[in-house]
């Protein structure tokens, strides 16, 4: 039996010298050592041995387990560290190599434009404010003198939620809700996205808007004149050229239109300003005294002009784009030009 022994371990150490991995190693352990392993088997017998030879026996039997496992510790250590190494040289990183280039995002343009009107407005002073996109018909239409039955609603193709609410149309109930609050001097723009029933080529069911407004004591048209002329060749350049056009807006009286000479073909006529010569920029005009009662302004006391203009249109024309629906498609290749 004790022959049994010494070809146990020969047999286990002649395989353990041809096998390489973590996991060959663990069953050589399971197999030879385990509880149903080969040496195992071989102590089973140990009644049919004389007892004066068991003793040397059991001491051997120990022996041979002590010198199996530590030779199995041993090349299971190797084992590990040959697989750390093989992963670490397939992982390795050739430093010499050309590092990979960090793509930037880029401010969309019309985020761009959009900081740089309000900029331009905080330099004069004016605050700017904000409110909510899903508003209330009376914000949105009444409390800026265009009651249910005035004709001025059928200018406003307006996306209805229920009766009473609807997506804003302008961002002017902002400046009814901030009146509201507020006594004059009041000076503040209000920027956010707008919503219209329209789509076509130059229109989007969605876009941006600014408007802005001023109410003090004494204020006049000439001051609305100098402030949009100020903002407009700020945006455009020095030489940039204004005309105001009488208009209507139901919550403006007297109400201006604002063209600029067309920047392409400096008035003489062109497909983008259809011909003309201008461009129509902005709506504006001094603030009717029937808007001023439902924030209970005296307009005998005070007096004001309000603005508003289409971010989008203005950085199609800052930036020379040819199509609004670019603003709208994200196509990388557009946008990475910003």
């Amino acid at each position: 039996m004790t022959n049994d022994l010494e070809v146990l371990l020969a047999k286990a150490d002649a395989e353990l010298q041809t096998l390489q991995t973590e996991e060959e190693l663990l069953s050589l352990r399971t197999k030879y050592l385990g509880r149903k392993g080969q040496l195992t088997a071989l102590l089973r017998n140990i009644a049919v041995i004389p007892k004066e030879r068991r003793a040397d026996f059991g001491k051997r039997s120990n022996e041979i387990k002590d010198i199996l496992s530590d030779r199995i510790d041993v090349a299971l250590k190797e084992a590990r560290n040959r697989k750390r190494s093989n992963d670490l040289l397939r992982q390795r990183i050739d430093v010499t190599l050309p590092g990979r280039r960090v793509h930037y995002g880029r401010l969309h343009p019309v985020t761009q434009m959009r900081r740089e009107i309000s900029a331009i407005f905080s330099r004069l002073g004016f605050t700017v404010v904000e409110g909510p996109e899903v508003e209330l018909d009376y914000y949105n239409f009444e409390a800026l003198n265009i009651p249910a039955d005035h004709p001025a609603r059928d200018m406003q193709a307006t996306f209805y939620i229920e009766d009473g609410i609807v997506l804003r149309t302008h961002t002017s109930p902002v400046q009814v809700r901030k009146m509201e609050k507020m006594r004059p001097p009041v000076k503040i723009i209000s920027p956010g996205r707008v919503y219209r029933h329209d789509s076509d080529v130059s229109h989007t069911p969605m876009f941006h808007q600014i408007e802005g407004l001023l109410v003090d004591r004494g204020v006049t048209f000439a001051d609305l004149k100098g402030v949009l002329t100020y903002f407009f060749k700020e945006v455009f350049g020095s030489e940039t050229v204004l005309r105001f056009r009488p208009s209507f807006f139901p919550f403006t009286e007297p109400s201006a239109e604002v063209d600029i000479r067309c920047m392409l073909c400096g008035g003489c006529g062109c497909r983008v300003c259809g011909q003309s010569g201008w461009i129509e920029v902005l709506g504006s005009g001094m603030v009717d005294p029937a808007v001023f009662k439902y924030v209970d302004y005296d307009p005998e006391e005070v007096s004001g002009f309000a603005f508003g203009l289409g971010i989008d249109r203005i950085a199609l024309l800052k930036y020379g784009i040819s199509d609004l629906r670019l603003l709208f498609e994200n196509d990388q290749r557009f946008l990475e030009q910003f």
